[in-house]
């Protein structure tokens, strides 16, 4: 049995009698109703003595193996019943538009959106969805904005990333970090003056490392302007931008050392300020509606007051825009894989093989089940997050790369089931399965790889946890001054990982008839702390080297967040009985069991010597690959 070095600690620095009675103590500090009740008030005291930041994150806690139910359970029901009836007034012109008015297959051949398109959605206020209305825009929500873009997401992905790129990043930042005046002055010209904005981050040699940006911006003599030269690949509107979020490097002095050091520096940076230009639109593989261009920057004059969000302070201002931008992107991909599968299902049932409907064959019908699932999940997880930024969350950080993470791979998925159930005519281009597909491959790719978003949920749990438990081994050195500490910390990690604890308690948050699939993920939440504890003692600082257990570690985190997810919808439709419900159980079910499993199976590989040995063989695989510049082994007939 796993031995817990907490255990061991306790047992060295407590006194046998002490031990059983903190083993009464924190069995009565584990139930919900305490744990629930803590105040605001004590968080903040707590943080301040451990100076170990508390986190309501769901997934942030999982890495220290508790439950945080507060942003899962129950399911949002965020809406008002005026932003209902403001939303219900919008999807019916936004469906029709792309309905009658947009062609996917004219711009994809165009390779550029239809000016009427364009005019079209600048008429209906698509490009200014969350702008306030007292400077231009319709002022949503986040889960109106999500209904609205999962509906142009099942029309045109090409159309969507001209979109999102303007609103839901170009200049969210303004939005974010905005000064009263830079709002006042910039949003209006994105909203109703119609003009294009773009977020430009990437370079050649900085893509998913945006620390190591080169574009740079010089204070000038007289302290009025910052003079920016450099250049940005790939950015999507850089073609048609008139208003950009830029970020580049700056000299900051640094407050401890005195020093001048090099930091990121968000600018708004406006085409007519002189010295912006613009290469031709790149070919691309998909999405070539979407115009991206690179864009340079020489001696372009940005007065101070553009500076977004405080000199130094572009990393931020970066990540947070990134970060509250990503629901959006689930959200319009289970439009996707919604308006994929009907393909599908309108093939299935009327496409008859052998004399039956295809849809009566086993293989067929797993297809559909497995797609249905992976959208219901990907849904589930698009509304459950703007459910919460819009009740006033901050800490979504690793639940919105999970949502981007999940979704694109699962409408990747979903996308090439629906082309293999329609066989042939899913390969041919009029039946618009592959311009879906074609779009679809850079979801995986841009705002973060998921290969990197997959390694920051893993590294930023383990950083959290092991800031609780570097405080918990200081606190055992004075135990009598941090017995709340001690007590609290050994409640949720010590006792529990051998046995003489409680598993989370799930049960009272879901409907009777998902108890069995709340017990799983309970006893999940629970395995997945131990092995973070586990391999927090074995590597240390080197746990950022070992990143075949990291990719791991994330999927079982993604395979747990995703079964809370639906665990709650599922007991929302149960609880208010819609017709759905029982549908909704079945899948909640299957997902739930599979998941489980695999969390198991990845769990398993953190410690496994025969895992370990393959790991080891892989690298050294990947090594003599890249030394020789591709595959060792000769053809068979020995070419």
């Amino acid at each position: 049995m796993f031995r817990s070095s907490l255990l061991y600690v306790i047992r060295q620095q407590v006194k046998v009698e002490q031990y059983f009675r903190f083993q009464q103590i924190t069995r009565n500090l584990a139930t919900p109703s305490l744990a629930t009740k803590q105040t605001q008030e004590k968080v903040k005291e707590k943080e301040k003595a451990t100076g170990a930041k508390e986190s309501q994150s769901f997934v942030m806690n999982l890495f220290r193996g508790t439950l945080q139910a507060s942003q899962v359970f129950p399911y949002p029901d965020v809406l008002t019943d005026e932003q209902n009836d403001t939303l219900k007034m919008l999807v019916d012109p936004v469906t029709k538009f792309f309905e009658e008015q947009n062609d996917p297959a004219k711009n994809d051949a165009m390779e550029t959106v239809d000016p009427a398109t364009l005019e079209g959605l600048w008429e209906l206020g698509a490009f200014a969805l969350q702008v306030p209305t007292d400077l231009g825009g319709l002022g949503l929500s986040n889960t109106q904005y999500a209904r609205l873009v999962e509906i142009v997401g099942a029309n045109d992905l090409g159309v969507g990333i001209t979109l999102g790129a303007h609103q839901s990043i170009g200049f969210k930042g303004i939005l974010l970090f905005g000064t009263p005046e830079q709002k006042s002055k910039y949003l209006p010209r994105v909203s109703t003056g119609k003009e294009f904005a773009a977020f430009c981050l990437t370079e050649p040699s900085s893509g998913s490392d945006a620390g190591s940006i080169r574009t740079r911006a010089v204070l000038s003599p007289d302290g009025k302007h910052f003079i920016l030269n450099g250049s940005k690949i790939w950015i999507s509107n850089g073609g048609l931008a008139e208003i950009m979020t830029v970020f580049a490097q700056t000299s900051v002095k640094d407050e401890k050392t005195g020093k001048e050091v090099d930091k990121v520096t968000a600018f708004i940076v406006e085409r007519s300020f002189g010295g912006v230009t613009n290469g031709p639109p790149e070919k691309k593989m998909g999405i070539k509606a979407s115009n991206t261009a690179e864009v340079y920057y020489e001696d372009v004059k940005v007065p101070v007051e553009n500076v977004l969000g405080g000199v130094g302070q572009g990393f931020k201002v970066a990540m947070n825009i990134l970060n509250n931008g990503r629901f959006g992107m689930a959200a319009a991909l289970a439009g996707t894989m919604k308006a994929v599968t009907k393909k599908a299902v309108d093939h299935a049932t009327n496409r008859v093989q052998f004399g039956r409907r295809i849809d009566s064959f086993g293989a067929i019908q797993e297809k559909l089940a497995r797609m249905a699932m992976l959208h219901y999940v990907t849904e589930s997880v698009a509304y459950m997050l703007s459910g919460n930024m819009d009740s006033g969350s901050i800490d979504y950080h690793l639940e919105a790369a999970i949502s981007k993470v999940f979704a694109s791979e699962a409408a990747w998925h979903v996308t090439d089931e629906a082309i293999q159930i329609l066989g042939g005519m899913g390969f041919m281009k009029d039946c618009g399965l592959e311009r879906v597909m074609r779009d679809l491959r850079i979801f995986r790719i841009f705002e973060g790889t998921n290969d990197i978003l997959r390694l920051f949920v893993a590294l930023t749990g383990i950083q959290y946890a092991g800031s609780h438990l570097r405080e918990l081994q200081i606190a055992f050195k004075h135990p009598a001054t941090h017995l709340t500490l001690i007590l609290e910390e050994v409640t949720k990690r010590g006792l529990r990982s051998v046995g003489l604890g409680s598993v989370p308690a799930i049960e009272h948050y879901v409907d009777p008839q998902l108890k069995p699939q709340a017990n799983m993920i309970a006893k999940n939440i629970l395995m997945f702390g131990e092995s973070v504890e586990t391999l927090l003692m074995k590597h240390g600082r080197r746990i950022v080297d070992e990143q075949f257990l990291l990719n791991r570690l994330a999927s079982a985190a993604i395979d747990i967040y995703t079964m809370a997810v639906v665990l709650s919808r599922a007991t929302k439709s149960l609880t208010q009985g819609l017709s759905s419900s029982q549908h909704e159980l079945l899948m909640t079910q299957v997902w739930c069991t599979e998941a489980s499993q695999r969390i198991s199976q990845n769990l398993g590989a953190l410690t496994s010597s025969v895992h370990k040995d393959n790991f080891t063989k892989l690298a050294a695989i990947a090594k003599n690959i890249s030394e020789n510049g591709g595959f060792l082994q000769k053809n068979p007939l020995g070419y």
